[in-house]
């Protein structure tokens, strides 16, 4: 269900695109480095869980009805935004004690799941890429309908993007595993999380500040 003569294009266009550090990549390689390498595969498939979710909204035509409304637009932007400035809070407020143990991740792991899938599905931008991007290489060649040729697009995204991250993970685990048997790092990490969902706020709602200038 994909052009063969628009793959290489696709392919090439997609893996540029992985490489430009945004929000998501920032959001699973500071879980990975903070709280090791489970949290942060936890997190590579929340973000690919909400990409499932992007695609068959874009398949379906949904996306689009909204990324055409202006105020459901600035609504994502302030929402997606508070989320994160909430998450940020939160991680700030946490004491030393508080700190997780690296024997009891599973819960962690959990809950950043969690935070990567509505972070992304918050975030406008991902919205209106999958609305503007997908249809680009739909093409009329093929029998399949743009809906199912979206889909298969969408697919084959959400697969390289969780692979690229999960290669992040790897990579940045590793260098972070020592900071996980430093006291002292633990006792901070919860802070250092928190500067990172804040950073991911200011980023959602400078967006939106752009958008009304």
């Amino acid at each position: 269900m994909i052009d063969l003569a628009l793959l290489p294009l696709y392919l090439t266009t997609v893996i540029a695109l992985l490489l430009i550090p945004g929000p998501d990549m920032l959001l699973i390689a500071s879980s990975s480095l903070s709280y090791g390498k489970k949290v942060g595969v936890y997190a590579s498939f929340g973000n690919a869980t909400s990409g499932l979710i992007l695609t068959l909204l874009a398949a379906l035509g949904v996306s689009a009805l909204i990324a055409l409304n202006p105020v459901a637009l600035k609504i994502l932007r302030v929402a997606g935004g508070l989320y994160l400035l909430k998450m940020g809070w939160d991680c700030m407020r946490a004491g030393p004690s508080q700190a997780p143990e690296i024997a009891g991740q599973n819960k962690l792991a959990r809950q950043l799941y969690r935070r990567a899938v509505i972070s992304n599905l918050l975030n406008p931008k991902a919205l209106i890429f999958f609305v503007l991007f997908l249809p680009q290489f739909v093409s009329s060649q093929l029998t399949a309908s743009s809906a199912e040729q979206m889909l298969a697009l969408g697919l084959l995204l959400n697969i390289m993007g969780l692979s690229f991250n999960l290669l992040l993970v790897a990579l940045v685990g590793s260098l972070g595993k020592k900071l996980l048997n430093n006291e002292k790092f633990r006792a901070n990490q919860n802070k250092f999380m928190g500067l990172i969902f804040f950073v991911l706020a200011i980023w959602l709602l400078a967006s939106q500040l752009q958008s009304v200038g």
